[in-house]
């Protein structure tokens, strides 16, 4: 008996340590080996690293005018894995925002926790859609903070700013060129939820705040800017052609004032813009050039000593025959000065000055004044154009070239070399960014001006200015690109549009005129460029009789508005000679 009883307790004693280790093997396994494992579950159904978005920086002008900002919005997005009613889900946000029900359960059919339904949701709109699926006790759609993209100016400056995705980040433009300073750096906060999905507070974990995005300073002037887009709004309605582009910079810094571009689009709408509408073609059309190349044999003929300003050279009546192909000027000329060559934009005069400096020397100064190389300015696609080597040439080359034919540059490339002219021979590095701040003003970065070189002397370049004087006059191929008041440096440019088959476009021609003003103490450098311009007159479609009466427009508005001094010895009112041209080029 004894034997039993003493047997029983020893075998529930057993049984119960037998239990209990078993217990506790089991709550070790779960505790120490399992436990990351159960801890890694644990946190993803009830934990969540939720994103703190940064805000992307605005983009302002020279005056801190916005170009580019955000407005605050939501991101409607569900949770399938909490998506219960999900009929009722679809009906409360097709309402909402305005979306066929068929849209939104398609984009409920994934099965991922995280189903981005519609972003850039006005606030209003959002908050109001939070309440109704609050009332009906729909879970499973939730909102998050986001932005939309704002650009107050619409069409303005369109190829400048460019645009963001849906992601925010940039696609063209300074948007996308800038895209570093712009984006922002995310932050992050470790959250838990309870079983009906709302956060826990105490239990907040890390958490690292998101640093917003810097703003991008433009070098462009919103008033000049506005100058020029009315400008070529207005040369578009009068002239109809197919492409166009005016510039404005600052030749001692490179700095933009003002760019624009046609055809454009609206920055607001760009899912309705066409491909050819977004092209920036200040850096990415080629062209070829015309007579406003002129200056680049000149400046290096000059600049080799070959010739002086007076230097006379015999431009054959208008006709020669060199390499066994005719060589033309728009009308007969006989004995011209170097300044007189420019002045009357004289082909056989330029072919000369070339062959006074041989052909690699003429293809180095090509080369020095930045052509078929790309600008560095801070826009993206900018391309470097098309510069053959002398080896490439043919005999007739080193005669066609000096007139703008067998190359290819961008408009923003010309501008540039007429900047050195007024630059006393200095090329600089072009900016249409001036500066990088954070959104309380401290600075992160400033991009200063840059000389790439000296391309020519300072007194080949005041030589080259003073005969480019002479063009905007009554001797000159530009009389209509006066500006009352001021002295103008410029050069005009028509130039037969190349076939892309081959040859040339017959009655096609790109026309351009660059200048500078005060042409002694230069502030700003214009050019302007239409291609394919269409005229009542034939005749009449010329750099100086097109584009030179746009460029005048310009000039003495943007002087105007700088508050640049006229000289009183210069004549105040335009000559009968400008009158009567720019009452024909309106004909």
């Amino acid at each position: 008996m004894k034997w039993n009883v003493r047997t029983r307790c020893t075998l529930v004693c057993v049984a119960f340590i037998a239990l209990f280790s078993i217990f506790s093997f089991r709550l070790v396994y779960l505790q120490i080996i399992k436990h990351d494992q159960y801890a890694e579950l644990a946190a993803e159904k009830h934990g969540y690293r939720q994103p703190i978005y940064a805000e992307r920086g605005a983009i302002v002008d020279a005056n801190g005018e916005a170009l580019a900002h955000n407005i605050p919005g939501r991101t409607v997005f569900a949770d399938a894995s909490l998506l219960k009613n999900r009929d009722a889900a679809i009906k409360l946000v097709s309402e909402a925002l305005k979306i066929p029900t068929g849209v939104v359960a398609e984009r409920l059919a994934s099965s991922s926790r995280y189903i981005v339904i519609q972003r850039e949701v006005p606030e209003e709109i959002a908050l109001a859609l939070r309440d109704n699926l609050q009332k009906q006790n729909v879970r499973g759609i939730s909102l998050e903070h986001d932005t939309t993209r704002v650009y107050p100016n619409h069409s303005m400056l369109c190829h400048v700013i460019g645009f963001t995705d849906f992601d925010h980040h940039g696609i063209q433009g300074v948007e996308a060129s800038m895209e570093q300073y712009l984006h922002g750096q995310d932050g992050y906060r470790h959250i838990e939820r309870n079983r009906a999905g709302k956060e826990i507070v105490l239990y907040r974990g890390q958490k690292r705040e998101a640093r917003d995005g810097y703003q991008v300073h433009l070098t462009v002037d919103l008033h000049l800017q506005n100058i020029i887009e009315n400008e070529i709004d207005a040369a578009m309605r009068e002239f109809r052609p197919a492409k166009a582009t005016i510039i404005l910079m600052r030749p001692q810094t490179g700095e933009i004032l003002a760019m624009a571009n046609r055809p454009n689009f609206d920055l607001n709408l760009r899912s309705d813009a066409k491909p050819e509408q977004m092209k920036n073609r200040a850096v990415i059309d080629m062209m070829e050039p015309g007579s406003t190349f002129k200056i680049v044999a000149a400046a290096a003929a000059l600049n080799e000593h070959k010739v002086r300003p007076d230097t006379t050279i015999f431009c054959e009546n208008g006709l020669w025959n060199f390499g066994g192909r005719a060589l033309h000027d728009h009308r007969p000329l006989g004995d011209l000065s170097v300044q007189d060559i420019l002045v009357k934009s004289s082909n056989i005069g330029a072919a000369k000055l070339a062959l006074s400096v041989g052909d690699q020397k003429f293809y180095e100064y090509i080369r020095r004044f930045g052509f078929g190389d790309r600008t560095g300015i801070e826009l993206p696609g900018e391309i470097g154009g098309l510069i053959r080597p002398p080896q490439a040439w043919s005999k007739i080359s080193i005669t066609r070239i000096p007139m703008g034919h067998e190359i290819g540059v961008t408009p923003l490339q010309m501008t540039m070399a007429m900047a050195t002219i007024a630059n006393g021979g200095k090329l600089m590095t072009p900016r249409i960014v001036k500066s990088i701040t954070t959104e309380d003003g401290r600075t992160i970065a400033t991009f200063s001006p840059t000389v790439l070189r000296q391309v020519i002397s300072p007194e080949t370049a005041a030589q080259i200015g003073k005969a480019l004087r002479g063009v905007v006059s009554d001797r000159g191929t530009a009389a209509a690109a006066t500006v009352p008041g001021f002295t103008i440096s410029g050069k005009t440019g028509t130039a037969q549009k190349v076939d892309p088959k081959g040859g040339y476009e017959k009655g096609k021609y790109v026309v351009s005129f660059i200048g500078y003003l005060p042409a002694e103490n230069p502030q700003f450098v214009g050019l302007v460029v239409l291609d394919d311009a269409h005229t009542a007159d034939p005749n009449l479609n010329y750099g100086g009789l097109v584009a030179g009466p746009i460029f005048s427009r310009v000039a003495e508005k943007a002087a105007r508005y700088l508050d640049l001094e006229p000289h009183e010895d210069v004549g105040k009112q335009m000559t009968a000679e400008r009158v009567a041209l720019t009452n024909a080029s309106r004909r």
